[in-house]
């Protein structure tokens, strides 16, 4: 009788290689880490899950007050509470993604060194787990645009709200891709745990989440549109809200960036996660 083996030990090459179905094969640890997170998340509140609707609200009204009403930034024209929540919701998603891969290595290094399984579980978890808030304050958005509709306030939502999760994907890649290649390097360089918390926020700024695009001067628009998360954010108003264009240009490049990104986060984490335990 032929034996056949369930598991196979090959040697890796330098810079590591993924396994996509081994990876796969641990699809029930990973819904395990996502209830981990989420357990651990809450643990010990008061309001727990609510935090999900309170802070992007908070946010949003902080928005409202300090970019629409002190600064009287330009919103197209479209209720600022709508505008603001829309660059929120988008954002938030991405910079939790960044904010939480990045830790990956050094949160994780006791587990790491006791039992094997795909290090990628843990990254991919945790944007699953992001992706869990972004679907909970995506709903309170749609909440929100339906009690402004309701009320009379007309709002421009067209057909490009079916590229939604088109553009939820890109930015769980995009996060997901950044976030690890800072962890990769944070298991050398401690520093840029540091730094990540005050880079997300400047990227921010530089992104068009408080602000509209249309108010970056017209000869300078393409190249802050480079940003890969503005022509994201850009869209995503367009379809739900009718304010500024479409860039679909700047998002083809977006796109290619957000490829590169991910190629070199795991090429990276993958070679990183041979040694870090020597190092971290």
């Amino acid at each position: 009788m032929e034996e056949k083996w369930t598991t196979v030990l090959k040697p890796r090459t330098k810079w590591g290689n993924v396994n996509l179905k081994e990876l796969f094969s641990y699809k029930d640890l990973i819904l395990l880490f996502v209830k981990r997170n989420y357990v651990t998340k809450y643990k010990q509140t008061i309001l727990g899950p609510l935090w999900l609707i309170i802070s992007p609200l908070m946010t949003t009204l902080m928005f409202v007050v300090v970019f629409g009403n002190i600064a009287g930034l330009s919103t197209d024209g479209t209720p600022q509470i709508a505008f603001y929540m829309a660059g929120n919701v988008v954002w938030a998603y991405f910079a939790a993604c960044v904010n939480q891969t990045s830790n990956t290595f050094v949160s994780n290094a006791n587990v790491f060194g006791k039992v094997y399984f795909p290090r990628m579980v843990v990254p991919i978890s945790t944007v699953l787990t992001g992706m869990l808030d972004f679907l909970v304050q995506f709903v309170l958005f749609l909440i929100i645009l339906l009690f402004l509709t309701v009320t009379g306030i007309s709002i421009s939502i067209n057909m490009w709200v079916l590229v939604t999760p088109v553009l939820v994907l890109q930015l769980a890649l995009l996060g997901m891709g950044v976030g690890i290649i800072v962890s990769s390097l944070t298991t050398k360089y401690r520093d840029l745990a540091i730094l990540v918390t005050f880079g997300v926020q400047l990227w921010m700024y530089a992104s068009p989440v408080v602000y509209s695009v249309t108010q970056i001067p017209e000869r300078y628009r393409f190249l802050y549109l480079l940003n890969p998360v503005s022509p994201i954010i850009t869209m995503f108003r367009y379809a739900f809200l009718g304010t500024g264009y479409l860039p679909l240009l700047s998002w083809g490049i977006s796109w290619i960036t957000t490829i590169i990104v991910v190629i070199i986060g795991v090429l990276l984490f993958s070679r990183i996660e041979k040694t870090f335990m020597d190092t971290v």
